[in-house]
């Protein structure tokens, strides 16, 4: 493997992710950068590392899923031990190693792993290197979902690490993967390969495959299609605030809707702020589409309903409380909706 000097990463690539990151994140404060070893982290590692070389940490998550994944490991962290970046392999704990939803259990692992990584270090946010393509995917793969305007939206520039305090930010959004691709063999460091990468038992790969057998499709454009309806989202967001405001109280630890000619899905997005405000359960989980629809209809025709731990009671008023503890608690995956 060939180590990276500063003066091998092209300028003008290095003044583009400038101008990106510089326009997510300010100057103050030790930014984390996660590594997986593959070409688009390993791309944004070296580009960070140009742009902001005193200010940034590396950490490499090891899901323990592959024998091949310590080995990974170990070259980021030569890599990094060579740039002079501090790096940080971050271990899973598997109590018992996943078997189903592969991909999403270990995402969710690594996000726990790198927010515990971030509290410790005083991080100021986490960049992850999520590109133009990947966001492309994500909108197919949600539009194939029936996903609303939320959905399709795609991954935001600027959020929260899941479960955390911490910003993640993705300031490749408007890379291509070659382009991160030449910026690794412009530096001379030959990345991993991960062989899930080519799997088909996943979604992913399986809308990464098709989309590049569709010429008429043009990724570019379906990513500029996720960032027009992210701004759609924005209006949406700020119109159920103002409904917020105007229509919504508490009354005795309930939150009081009196519903108004607000068009549904504004009411939607009040149902799902008052449950995600009071939920017990899920874990902070999103409600998904088909709950919120299926509670929706409960509360329009006066009925009860029970969600994420939220009893829910339509009529003139829509009331949300908290629902009496279950002895046996859980994430829940479907309405409770009480008949009559």
């Amino acid at each position: 493997m060939a180590t990276a000097t500063s003066t091998q990463t092209d300028l003008a690539r290095v003044e583009r992710f400038r101008r990106d990151l510089d326009s997510l994140v300010g100057p103050e404060g030790t930014i984390g950068i996660a590594v997986s070893g593959g070409p688009d982290s390993l791309a944004l590692l070296l580009l960070a590392a140009e742009v902001r070389p005193l200010e940034i940490e590396a950490a490499t998550v090891d899901h323990g899923l592959r024998a091949e994944s310590a080995a990974e490991a170990e070259m980021v962290a030569a890599l990094c031990e060579h740039m002079g970046v501090p790096h940080r392999t971050l271990t899973a704990r598997w109590a018992t190693k996943p078997e189903a939803a592969l991909q999403e259990r270990a995402r969710i692992m690594r996000y726990r792993l790198l927010a515990e990584w971030a509290r410790e270090r005083g991080l100021t946010a986490i960049l992850t290197a999520h590109h133009l393509d990947d966001q492309a995917e994500t909108l197919l793969m949600r539009l194939s979902r029936g996903a609303g305007v939320k959905g399709l939206a795609g991954m935001r520039r600027v959020t929260r690490v899941p479960g955390a305090t911490v910003s993640l930010v993705r300031p490749l959004l408007g890379w291509r993967h070659a382009e991160l691709e030449a910026v690794c063999a412009a530096a001379g460091v030959e990345p991993v390969q991960d062989p899930s990468n080519d799997d088909e038992q996943f979604e992913r790969v399986r809308i990464r495959n098709a989309l590049a057998q569709a010429e008429w499709v043009d990724p570019a454009a379906v990513a500029a299609s996720a960032a027009h309806l992210a701004e759609a989202d924005g209006a949406l967001h700020w119109a159920t605030t103002l409904e917020w405001q105007r229509a919504v109280s508490m009354d005795s630890g309930q939150i009081v809707y009196r519903p108004t000619d607000a068009p549904r899905e504004i009411r939607r997005r009040i149902v799902r702020r008052a449950v995600l405000q009071l939920a017990s359960e899920g874990g902070g989980a999103e409600p998904r589409g088909r709950e919120l629809d299926q509670l929706l209809a409960a509360l329009r025709t006066g009925r009860r309903a029970t969600l994420r731990g939220v009893l829910c009671i339509g009529g003139p008023e829509w009331r949300f409380a908290k629902a009496p503890v279950r002895r046996q608690p859980g994430v829940s995956a479907e309405v409770g909706v009480e008949e009559g």
